[in-house]
């Protein structure tokens, strides 16, 4: 399905300012559905005279009228005589009659959308367009709550026309654990005085040590008594509470967490009351508080596995160093740049939450390493790298590390022994497949034989064994080695 940028770009019609606005009013389309217990689309004019759903929500209290999501479809010719007005009006059309869509009568409300009022005199201009499609349906006597709700959806739907809603100055936040209508609602008047408080948003409170009722009382004051003495409090808690910005914040009393937003309602610029959502929060917080604890945990075992190896790369090291044996020596020497190689992927990981690593990062450091340990005094090696691996989970890395680490060794020591050459890394990525492509101008493989040492062991163990991946050699003496490495990338989540 196509997104609403791409929909609306596909018009040619409105610029990017107003395609943000539209994003962030869409954002909160599902407020916008709980609140008039109703579907909710957005509709944007073509360059045929027509209009597109762009958008659409359905709401969490009451029965959808549209099964099927309507975003890409064209305006039905029962809606577009009433789209059209209020497009060309700048001005609320509700439907005179009930309209029938798939044998359910309906009530149809046009909204425009306005950016920016236009001055005194002036019809502003409109952008696009909102309906509200009440299910009819299933009409009952509206409860207290209902009657609130709707009141809050018309007085949302009458600052849309006057680009006072949705609210620039409203700062983005993640949408996950975001108050919702069904969570918790409180209406303020002009003076921060609850005039209604939904059962959730009652109970919320009561959670967190307030006994009484809350309407008729002030919200801030509520929740200076609610908060205990000297606690730290969010700054912006005090401007949420009395409805004066639309900002987000949390308040904890008693052990619980309730995530409050408010939503300040404005007529022709003057500000009316306020609407404030609230949720409680408290296993959430709970929860985001033990990963970060767990982030922190494992980020110190990495910090820690990187130190101790390199403390072991260290001590081969001085070994190697005190070794009369040249067959030793090497055999310390390669163990050593094996362990500093792993060391590089912990110290990558020691440095971020996730538990997901940029290969190329890793490789441009592992890469480094070899060319300066296996490289003898009479051999002249160039790397170079093409392609990109991206990013990949740990468990991926670290024998990937090892293994290429194995091959451009190889490379570099048998290939390219006593003379000048280059060594390619190429990297070729798919949502299916990773291959990398080791290849070197050097002796090439005597006869077309693979090598049988350690080093050649431990490639085949890490990509056939850990990685289930496949590996192979081809090349022929004085024509440089080719080595391709085949790895399935169906389990990565990176």
């Amino acid at each position: 399905m196509s997104t609403l940028s791409d929909l609306v770009h596909a018009q040619g019609c409105l610029n990017d300012s107003d395609v943000e606005w539209l994003h962030r009013l869409a954002g909160d389309g599902q407020l916008l559905a709980d609140l008039a217990f109703a579907d909710i689309v957005l509709w944007v004019a073509t360059s045929d005279a027509s209009f597109i759903a762009v958008a659409h929500a359905r709401p969490g209290g009451a029965a959808t009228l549209f099964y099927r999501d309507i975003v890409g479809e064209r305006v039905r010719p029962q809606w577009r005589t009433q789209v059209q007005e209020a497009y060309d009006t700048a001005r609320i059309v509700d439907s005179s009659s009930p309209d029938w869509f798939e044998e359910t009568p309906t009530r149809v409300r046009a909204v425009p959308i306005v950016r920016e009022p236009a001055p005194e005199g002036e019809r502003s201009a409109v952008i696009a367009v909102l309906t509200r499609h009440t299910n009819l349906g299933e009409s009952r006597q509206p409860s207290r709550q209902q009657i609130t709700f709707d009141q809050c959806a018309d007085d949302l739907f009458g600052m849309m026309g006057h680009g006072e809603f949705p609210d620039l100055s409203a700062p983005t936040s993640p949408r996950r654990g975001a108050p919702r209508a069904s969570d918790g609602l409180i209406r303020l008047d002009v003076d921060g005085i609850v005039t209604f408080a939904s059962p959730n948003a009652l109970s919320a409170f009561n959670r967190m040590g307030f006994d009484d009722e809350l309407e008729g009382e002030s919200l801030a004051e509520v929740t200076s008594r609610i908060v205990p003495a000297g606690r730290q409090v969010d700054e912006s808690l005090p401007v949420v509470v009395t409805g004066r910005a639309p900002w987000r914040t949390d308040m904890e009393a008693r052990g619980v967490t309730v995530s409050l937003r408010a939503i300040p309602l404005r007529d022709h610029g003057s500000r009316v009351g306020a609407i404030v959502l609230c949720r409680d929060v408290s296993e959430m917080r709970h929860q985001e508080q033990e990963l970060i604890t767990k982030d922190a945990t494992i980020r110190e075992i990495h910090h820690r596995v990187k130190n101790n190896l390199q403390t072991v790369a260290s001590l081969l090291r001085i070994q190697a160093r005190r070794t009369h044996s040249e067959e030793g020596r090497d055999a310390l020497v390669q163990a050593m740049r094996r362990v500093e190689a792993i060391a590089v992927v912990h110290d990558t990981l020691a440095s971020g939450l996730a538990q997901t690593v940029d290969f190329d990062e890793v490789f441009a450091r592992v890469l480094k390493l070899v060319a300066e340990v296996a490289a003898a005094p009479n051999t002249r090696a160039r790397t170079r790298r093409e392609g990109r691996f991206g990013v990949l989970p740990s468990e991926y890395a670290t024998p990937l590390a090892l293994a290429l680490t194995e091959v451009v060794t190889n490379a570099v020591e048998h290939g390219l022994s006593g003379q000048e050459g280059t060594v390619t890394i190429e990297a070729q990525r798919t949502d299916e497949n990773l291959r990398v492509i080791v290849r070197d101008t050097g002796h090439g493989l005597p006869e077309g034989r693979v090598g049988q040492g350690l080093g050649t062991q431990i490639i085949r163990t890490l990509i056939q064994g850990e990685l289930g991946g496949t590996i192979d050699w081809q090349g022929a003496e004085g024509e440089g080695t080719v080595v391709t490495i085949d790895l399935p990338m169906r389990w990565v989540k990176a």
